[in-house]
């Protein structure tokens, strides 16, 4: 049966869920408070490195290890999907992934046996980075990445294309208590009408729902990326201790990133700057003459555990939340959005839902 849903949040999350939607047949809108795909919004979607892999991810537990695996996969077969029907290309590449010490080399590697990731164990020296910790270093060849602001023009494109409706510069107000979810009212007066409503606003969520969610733990946090053009760029991603780098297709190399709990400040600061100069520097001393070309920041949804929210409200008939992926949204996007259409249309779903419900 058809349903006219409204999704509450445009950036990967709610444009993967709205595609899962319109592949069940709903007709669905997307409002959201910038601009889908916008450059300038400050939001995770696009600020963020683009890595599809969760950073350590031994030190998750097993749900949040449930949403992540197979993402390479997914984004692989969606990038060359996109490709062929919008004619954008979402620049994904199979890049490997440099993991330098310190870390606990034996859960890492226990953790890549029983998931089936291949694992080497190599010299840092051997892939042209330096290493002040130690030069055994890990090599996951396997590890992909995607440019996320490329994926989110794709979605966007093809969104367009399968008539979704789009509601930019719009906000909602804060929901208040009810049992059934019919209308929601925006900023302005309007009231939109839907037989399903989903949030997918990641560092947003809590203030729309903070009346009827009281437990719903989200805010934001806050992270700054530097981006280089170097004359010789490295081959694969590389990560020591909490900051990564990533190279580009077109030469373009990042290098962050911070969590920062300043609420919804998406400023700079040199600080920051400076301090992600240096850890870029120590990795690959001949960015010292390079210029940083762009220094940005994002807001992720932060949750505890990394655990997000992919569920029915509790209390109120039509409502759901897709929301609280904090670093991994894009990692997170295929499978949550997977389960959150099945759980909106009536179907069994693929994945136990139960650690992702919605606190009552």
């Amino acid at each position: 049966m058809t349903k006219n849903v409204i999704i509450i949040g445009g950036g990967i999350v709610g444009c993967m869920t709205a595609m899962e939607l319109i592949n069940r047949g709903h007709q669905v809108t997307i409002v959201e408070r910038n601009q889908i795909a916008s450059q300038t919004s400050g939001e995770s979607s696009w600020a963020g490195g683009g890595i599809i892999f969760p950073l350590l991810p031994w030190q998750y537990s097993a749900p949040v290890n449930t949403l992540t695996r197979h993402a390479a996969n997914f984004y692989r077969e969606l990038s060359q999907k996109l490709l062929n029907e919008t004619g954008i290309d979402a620049n994904f590449a199979q890049s490997g992934f440099l993991l330098l010490p310190e870390f606990d080399r034996k859960a890492a590697l226990d953790w890549c046996e029983k998931y089936g990731v291949e694992a080497q164990a190599v010299k840092a020296t051997d892939y042209n980075v330096q290493s002040l910790s130690g030069e055994d270093a890990l090599w996951l060849p396997e590890v992909c990445q995607i440019r996320p602001p490329y994926a989110m023009q794709a979605m966007r494109k093809w969104l367009e294309q399968h008539k979704v409706k789009m509601l930019e510069h719009t906000q909602l107000l804060p929901l208040q208590e009810t049992q059934q979810l019919n209308e929601w009212q925006t900023t302005t007066g309007e009231i939109l009408s839907a037989d399903q409503f989903v949030v997918t606003s990641g560092a947003w969520s809590f203030d729309l729902l903070k009346e009827t969610s009281a437990k719903l733990n989200i805010k934001p946090m806050r992270g700054q990326i530097l981006l280089y053009k170097p004359e010789t760029n490295l081959k694969q991603m590389v990560y020591r201790e909490g900051f990564y780098m990533i190279p580009r297709l077109d030469g373009y190399l990042l290098a962050g990133s911070t969590l920062e709990d300043v609420g919804f400040d998406n400023g700079v600061t040199e600080a920051v700057r400076d301090e992600l100069r240096i850890k870029a520097e120590a990795i690959m001393p001949e960015l010292k003459n390079q210029p940083i070309i762009k220094h940005w920041s994002g807001l992720r949804p932060g949750t505890p555990e990394n655990l997000p929210t992919i569920s029915a409200h509790p209390s109120i008939k039509n409502l759901y939340l897709n929301t609280g992926h904090f670093r991994y949204g894009l990692t997170m996007a295929p499978a949550s959005s997977k389960l959150i259409a099945a759980l909106m249309s009536g179907e069994p779903p693929q994945i136990d839902p139960t650690p992702y419900a919605c606190a009552s």
